[in-house]
């Protein structure tokens, strides 16, 4: 199903190269969106390095922006770690899965686009930049182009991709309207089933449904990128959200007094807070788990904690993230790197635009809405 919507992609891209920049960073938003994960850039980076090389488009341009979106749409995805997180945490607010998506989609999505419009002038352009000259001189570039084979068993691929929809289609309802969800009485009250247990029926169940529909051999799916990458991920934050979770529970009393004055005065102020941790965390997830029930113990309204929420996309700053290093490698002419300085790489600008723009759209959206 990955495979089918690369190729999807590509003729996308192919078909109107001069609008990469534009284009690229919308086809790994959309992927981050659809999946939930970040990690599955890695499929479309390579067709975009090509395309932009082939175009003489600076390939460091669509590559830093189209990076940066796929880690933007996670605080979008209805079906990502992160949002379920804070959904969790902000159940007893009286706030659905629609009233976080409502700001998230079109403040991130917003912020993506302003990136890339910032990013369509960074840089020399390719024909004039001396890395990429030395390395045509080196013979580096023999014409060879990079193109996605045709998704072998197309029909079921494009089954699992229908089914995949749907699934995310269905959280998107049942998050929106609670009157849906099953309810059971406990203790006397009804209670409607929370949507992170919803949100892992739903895909547990449409991962069955789609090995069963296709024919799918189960044990080969656990054997591709994918699965181990998630398996990773569930272990990583878990592991740092628990750890994340017993310090501040242990330590609530002080960091709230110390801190709760010129919190309350600037809110904020968290959200730099919210950037810094997931620095240091390099999971947007691990980082609401760990931050966001300060937040609220401190007394921020939960409608500011959705408008800071973008503010947990800040593990591009330091460039060692597995999706930067793959789109440092993919480009063959050696336009996207790290600086001399390390901090001035080629996702730091698109990154800071694109977080500050969604952060700041999403503290407008939260007085409109």
């Amino acid at each position: 199903g990955l495979d089918y919507m690369v190729k999807l992609a590509e003729r996308l891209l192919r078909k109107n190269p001069s609008h990469v920049t534009l284009l690229s960073p919308l086809v790994t938003y959309l992927f981050t969106f659809v999946a939930g994960t970040g990690h599955v850039a890695y499929s479309v980076l390579p067709v975009i390095a090509e395309v932009a090389t082939e175009t003489k488009i600076r390939p460091e341009r669509p590559l830093g922006i189209a990076v940066i979106a796929s880690q933007q749409a996670i605080t979008a995805s209805p079906i990502s770690a992160a949002t379920v997180a804070l959904l969790g945490l902000l159940t007893g607010y009286d706030i659905t899965l629609f009233d976080i998506l409502k700001i998230t989609i079109p403040a991130t999505l917003i912020g993506v686009l302003v990136g890339a419009f910032f990013s369509m002038k960074v840089g020399k352009e390719l024909v004039d930049d001396p890395e990429y000259q030395k390395r045509l001189k080196e013979g580096l570039f023999n014409g060879t182009r990079v193109e996605i084979k045709d998704v072998r068993n197309k029909r079921q691929a494009m089954l699992s991709v229908i089914i995949f929809l749907l699934a995310t289609a269905l959280i998107v309802f049942f998050g929106s309207f609670e009157g849906l969800r099953p309810s059971f009485v406990i203790n006397g009250e009804e209670t409607a089933l929370g949507m992170s247990a919803i949100i892992e029926i739903v895909m547990l169940s449409a991962a069955a449904i789609i090995l069963l529909a296709t024919g799918t051999d189960g044990i080969k799916a656990t054997q591709g990128s994918v699965f181990p990458a998630g398996m990773q991920a569930v272990i990583a934050i878990f592991g740092i959200a628990w750890m994340g979770d017993t310090f501040l529970q242990g330590n609530m009393a002080q960091l709230t007094s110390s801190i709760e004055g010129i919190v309350r005065q600037m809110p904020w102020l968290f959200g730099i807070a919210l950037f810094v941790m997931s620095i240091l965390l390099y999971s947007q997830a691990a980082t609401v788990r760990a931050l966001m029930p300060l937040g609220l113990a401190l007394g921020i309204s939960p409608y500011m904690l959705i408008a800071l929420f973008p503010a947990v996309n800040g593990y591009f700053f330091i460039p060692n993230y597995p999706t930067v290093v793959a789109a440092i490698n993919f480009d063959r002419t050696g336009s996207t790197g790290i600086g001399k300085y390390v901090l001035n790489h080629s996702f730091m600008m698109p990154g800071m635009i694109s977080t500050v723009v969604a952060i700041v759209l999403g503290l407008l959206f939260i007085q409109l809405f």
